[in-house]
């Protein structure tokens, strides 16, 4: 009997898509990239494709663990961190298995669960796993890092497993991390691609407890991160102190910002990384699409189940004076 799968799910960054079929030049505003990255010195080394990867990945996860503080038995990586939510959801969840998602968030985690043949609930009670997104993608919403270990500590005291995706906390505020935690209740998920703004090189990686771990990497596909990936991934490791200027910049432009979407009189979340959740005074779609006209692309959000809301990335001074200009005149 064929398998029933959920329907896939929508995300930003189509930009290339549109651009293949010959919409004109676009500024994407629809996924969340650093605008700001270091300059990582850093050529394709043909040579490195005669080879397949080390599967074990091990130099990988030494350069990793050294900028965090963890032993390579306790670091997973993968094409993304998409792959590490499907292959974290196989190891851990099954048939009739409860997982506490509260959205609007990361349409990934239900996907996932679906996968693995549990089903997704709102209540943390009888969930063997509890998916948390730190800061919320869309909503930008930051839990402090004592508020976590709290969360942590309560959901350990249920039985069930926190998993903390750290997807954007580089360009938020990495003081609120538990990277650095070993706890057997808990997995942390980071992507390089956002931080370092290559999404097209597909990286993620995660920190776990080794038994944990041992887990993921058993169902994780064997050489999923390519070797131009891997290099490249190494290379920039080495400079992850420099996301401290990152940082910098994008929060005095999310000021910015924000400041100029006050004087439009629009209404949204607090924001705390490189992207600001809106609530529009007419349908997203229609809004979306007047945008799109004037070769703006954001971030239509009724797949988060929010038909009147929008979500832009912090883009450069320039580039955000454009959208600005864009909305004013989109809007009614």
């Amino acid at each position: 009997m064929r398998k029933n799968l959920p329907k896939k799910m929508e995300h930003g960054g189509r930009v290339r898509w549109h651009r293949t079929r010959e919409r004109g030049e676009l500024l994407d505003f629809s996924a969340n990239v650093n605008p700001y990255p270091p300059r990582i010195p850093w050529t394709p080394d043909p040579l490195v494709l005669k080879d397949y990867p080390d599967d074990r990945y091990e130099l990988l996860k030494e350069v990793i663990g050294r900028a965090f503080g963890r032993d390579t038995a306790e670091v997973t990586i993968g094409n993304g961190s998409v792959e590490l939510i499907r292959a974290f959801c196989s190891a851990m969840l099954g048939d009739g298995d409860m997982a506490c998602i509260r959205p609007p968030t990361f349409a990934e985690y239900e996907m996932a669960v679906k996968l693995a043949g549990a089903r997704c609930t709102a209540d943390e009670n009888g969930a063997v796993v509890r998916f948390l997104c730190n800061p919320n993608n869309p909503t930008g919403l930051l839990h402090t890092r004592p508020e976590l270990l709290r969360l942590l500590e309560k959901t350990a005291g249920q039985g069930a497993c926190l998993f903390l995706d750290e997807a954007f906390i580089e360009l938020a505020d990495p003081h609120q991390s538990l990277a650095d935690v070993s706890h057997e209740n808990l997995f942390v998920l980071r992507s390089l691609t956002k931080s370092f703004a290559v999404p097209g090189i597909r990286f993620g990686y995660g920190f776990g407890t080794p038994e944990l771990i041992e887990k993921v990497e058993t169902v994780r596909l064997p050489w999923t991160v390519n070797a131009f990936a891997e290099s490249f991934a190494i290379e920039a490791f080495r400079h992850y102190e420099d996301l401290e200027r990152s940082r910098e910049r994008v929060a005095r432009e999310r000021n910015w910002l924000s400041g100029r979407l006050d004087d439009l009189g629009l209404v949204y979340e607090p924001p705390s990384a490189n992207y600001i959740l809106l609530a529009v005074p007419l349908e997203a779609e229609v809004l979306v699409e007047r945008l799109f006209s004037r070769g703006i692309l954001v971030r239509d959000c009724r797949s988060f189940g929010l038909p009147r809301h929008i979500r832009v990335a912090v883009r450069t001074r320039e580039e955000n004076r454009q959208l600005i200009e864009a909305l004013e005149a989109c809007l009614p």
